[in-house]
């Protein structure tokens, strides 16, 4: 979806739009784990979601601070933030693709 509003527009930044929706959930893997067969909250998720530990990671690891924006303001974290173009795409698709899921 994201690569589709990419190509039809003219001025975003298409590798920021790739690397932010390929990473934009990253955190997810701090803030849940693997139970038995089930996926739970993990205690620092519990305290931590994933856009705040996965921007967190992002900027370790050596991203961009524009993919660590991505990552941070593609949720609910994100509404009081002012998101860049790249950003704001990244959260339309992520919740339409969530609405979508959430709705079967």
């Amino acid at each position: 979806m994201a690569m589709a509003i990419t190509k039809t527009r003219h001025d975003l930044n298409t590798d920021f739009v790739i690397a932010g929706g390929l990473v934009h959930d990253v955190g997810k893997l701090l803030e849940y784990e693997k139970k038995g067969r089930k996926f739970m909250k993990s205690e620092y998720g519990k305290r931590v979601r994933h856009p705040i530990s996965g921007s967190a990671l992002a900027l370790e690891v050596g991203l961009p601070k524009e993919i660590a924006h991505i990552i941070a303001t593609h949720s609910v974290e994100g509404e009081k933030a002012k998101r860049s173009k790249e950003a704001i795409v990244i959260n339309h698709c992520d919740f339409i693709d969530f609405d979508i899921e959430k709705s079967k």
